[in-house]
């Protein structure tokens, strides 16, 4: 089959976005550091930083490893999975890991940088600080577009089938089976960082702020230099894990889909599989366009920064939707307006969400204000208002996807509601529901640039205030970190709702992953009516029917309970970790305080590495048995209660743990910032009981929103990779 010429410039997109990654991060690096002081102190969190990462790698490449082993048995011993599989799993979790290590590499050396920007104008810091969380964004969308089209050219080449639909069917389906590595790094990377950094948060502001009142960030604080540490590793590193997984599955499940849902139309099957691959290469050249108007005057407030953001990303946005209509008709699909409203309602569906999520945690709206005044009477009531914002916060954004995936699934059928479940429609329905994925994530680019830059900007402030910087450098480097809290509201918004799409799209694949095992295995389905058909040939009510995948169906049932259990046993878990190796960190910043003399009054240096020690070995040891969870709940669910109870327990893992991000990620961000609205003034300001006990609630809601509530995203997606990986052996092994 040979590759259409439109296809190159996919790589091409790729490669400009690693290029512009890098030009951006030569021009930052030509910005001065400051003075001594600010290296040195920036050469701290580079070092802990890399450290961190480099304990990390090392844990991770052994798991790695293990897991490599346990796929080349099933490829190479069982037989029940693809011999490419295992290589293609290391690659794609290498090119996760150096997303994550790029991105955090770029905002250490960014954020002294941005810190002696500010020292000019509000508009230098801003500059300095995107762009260098641009190089983030782009090399996210860069690595993950360049692995999927390197391994399409591969598997192009080297798999040899006469028939060109079954071709494609399966270079599609073996393709899926990829995100896994992508996937597991990513849980790795979220879950280890996220506990570094609150470990380090939690000691640094029980202890500093409510036992010893000093300032956050100051330099008498010994576990300051391990907070900024973990805004890298945890906020940028972790980050981009994340999202290159999210990003490089949602565009893998989209394109099975296409394969799947145009098989008996081989003039358009192609097309169908090109087509998200080209919207996302769309994107990153839009998303590069929209990063460069992102820019704005030196006298700025928030409002005039926020709009210079919106300015980019709404750009970017708006001609992503334009240029789709072109891109479906090009390529010469029937129904291609209806497409194109398919990829318009993902991505409009993410920036209703983002919205949503900034109007419940951003303090300038009622509700985070209402939790900051419920300080007034303890630190209880503020958890149990913002633990109720949580709760309510869902409301919105679930009836947002809901409706993005019945617009998406309609949009692609036009609208044939009579006949939505039949077979054509249903797959054809499904495949728009994907491809709203790769809408809603097109602009990552430039999302993610808003994202990185909140940490980078936040450690700015840190780098001032430990240097000892003029007030208004503080100042300016303050409204930056303001402006980042809001964007990187508007960032999990999007993570949040891709997640829930592309899961949804990873179900359906997951059914044609089955057709294709049943093939090459030489099995043939009898349906109910009598008739007996070739697997690659059945449609996914065939193969519901075929494996009684009904609510009826204890196993489904069973399966549905089991992935609600995970979910609130991965949250737990993660929790937990964070509140022990905090516990570890707040008695090593008493000790510190107790027998340093001379801490408090800044005549003598605090030991800020071994603060730094004791979140690495703490986040190292607790780590494995979380992320492991999501490796092995699918595998054991297979082979106990066959392929009826994995669908279940996608289905359960799904639901709860959607609702349960939101509900974690809203009420921490709203402790986090109803504990910001206090310290600008209000209710007493900084010192005051009022404050005091919004900081306990921010202390709540610190594993919360930065280390359960967006692991959860990744796992459940884990969970859908991993049941696709392991098709072969829950078929041919299940029990039931």
């Amino acid at each position: 089959m040979s590759i259409p010429l439109v296809f190159w410039l996919v790589p091409l997109a790729a490669l400009t976005a690693l290029a512009t990654a890098y030009y951006f991060f030569r021009s930052m690096m030509k910005e001065s550091e400051g003075t001594t002081t600010m290296k040195e102190i920036a050469s701290y969190v580079r070092a802990g930083a890399v450290a961190y990462m480099k304990q990390q790698y090392k844990v991770v490449a052994i798991v790695f490893l293990i897991i490599a082993v346990f796929l080349a048995i099933l490829s190479y011993g069982l037989g029940v999975q693809n011999k490419i599989v295992p290589f293609a799993f290391l690659v794609a979790g290498f090119f996760s890991a150096l997303a994550g290590f790029v991105g955090m590499r770029a905002a250490t050396f960014a954020s002294a940088r941005t810190a002696n920007a500010a020292r000019r104008s509000l508009s230098s810091g801003l500059k300095v600080a995107f762009r260098s969380g641009a190089v983030m964004g782009l090399t996210v969308v860069g690595l993950a577009l360049f692995d999927i089209s390197l391994w399409y050219v591969l598997l192009n080449i080297f798999i040899d089938n006469p028939q060109p639909q079954e071709k494609m069917l399966f270079i599609t389906t073996v393709m899926l089976t990829f995100a896994m590595g992508a996937s597991t790094q990513a849980l790795f990377a979220r879950v280890g960082g996220g506990i570094y950094t609150k470990a380090a948060d939690v000691g640094a502001d029980l202890v500093g702020k409510i036992e010893a009142d000093i300032p956050e960030d100051d330099p008498r604080n010994p576990a300051t230099i391990a907070d900024n540490v973990g805004d890298n590793v945890g906020d940028i590193a972790g980050l981009g894990s994340d999202l290159y997984e999210s990003y490089y599955s949602s565009v893998l499940a989209t394109m099975a889909l296409g394969a799947a849902a145009f098989f008996a139309m081989p003039h358009l099957q192609l097309q169908a599989v090109l087509a998200p691959m080209l919207i996302a290469a769309l994107g990153i050249a839009f998303s590069i366009l929209g990063i460069f108007l992102v820019r704005t005057k030196d006298d700025a407030n928030l409002k005039q920064l926020l709009g210079a953001f919106g300015r980019g990303t709404n750009t970017s946005a708006f001609l992503i939707a334009l240029g789709t209509f072109g891109i479906m008709y090009g390529l010469g699909f029937e129904n291609w307006i209806g497409l194109s409203f398919s990829v318009i309602a993902g991505l409009f569906g993410g920036v209703i969400l983002g919205q949503s999520v900034e109007y419940y945690t951003s303090h300038s709206f009622k509700p985070t204000r209402k939790v900051a005044e419920s300080g007034k009477t303890g630190p209880a009531t503020v958890i149990i208002s913002g633990f109720g914002l949580g709760m309510v916060s869902t409301a919105v954004p679930v009836m947002v996807v809901a409706v993005v995936i019945v617009l998406a699934f309609l949009s692609a059928i036009n609208f044939d509601v009579a006949n939505m479940m039949s077979a054509g429609n249903l797959s054809f329905g499904l495949y728009g529901v994907g491809i709203a994925a790769v809408g809603m994530l097109s602009t990552l680019g430039i999302t993610l640039a808003t994202d990185s830059y909140g940490p980078i900007a936040d450690n700015a402030g840190g780098n001032a205030e430990m240097s000892k910087l003029e007030p208004e450098v503080r100042q300016r480097t303050d409204a930056l970190d303001a402006l980042g809290n809001i964007t990187a509201a508007t960032g999990k918004g999007f993570a949040i709702g891709s997640a829930s799409l592309t899961v949804l799209a990873l179900l359906a694949s997951y059914t044609k992953s089955i057709s294709v095992m049943l093939q090459n295995n030489g099995t043939y389905l009898e349906l109910a009516c009598g008739s007996v058909i070739a697997p690659t040939q059945a449609t996914i009510m065939d193969l519901m029917h075929y494996y009684n995948v009904t609510l009826v169906n204890p196993m489904v049932l069973a399966g549905v309970f089991i992935g609600s259990m995970v979910v609130c046993v991965f949250s737990g878990l993660t929790t937990q970790a964070v509140g022990h190796t905090a516990e570890k960190m707040v008695e090593e910043v008493r000790r510190q305080f107790r027998e340093i003399k001379g801490i408090l009054t800044g005549e003598a240096t605090p030991d800020y590495a071994e603060c730094v020690r004791i979140s690495t070995q703490g986040a190292q040891k607790a780590m494995l048995f979380p992320s492991l969870l999501g490796v092995l709940a699918p595998i054991i669910t297979g082979l106990v209660f066959g392929v009826a109870g994995v669908m279940g327990l996608l289905v359960g893992a799904l639901g709860t743990g959607f609702v349960m991000t939101l509900v974690m990620t809203n009420a921490g961000g709203a402790w986090d910032n109803a504990k910001k609205y206090v310290e600008m003034g209000n209710y007493g300001g900084k010192g005051s009981d009022v404050h005091k006990a919004n900081v306990v609630g921010d202390t709540v809601g610190d594993p919360f929103k930065d280390t359960s509530g967006p692991s959860l995203d990744i796992l459940i997606k884990l969970m859908s990779v991993v049941a696709i990986v392991t098709v072969g052996l829950t078929v041919t092994w299940g029990l039931l």
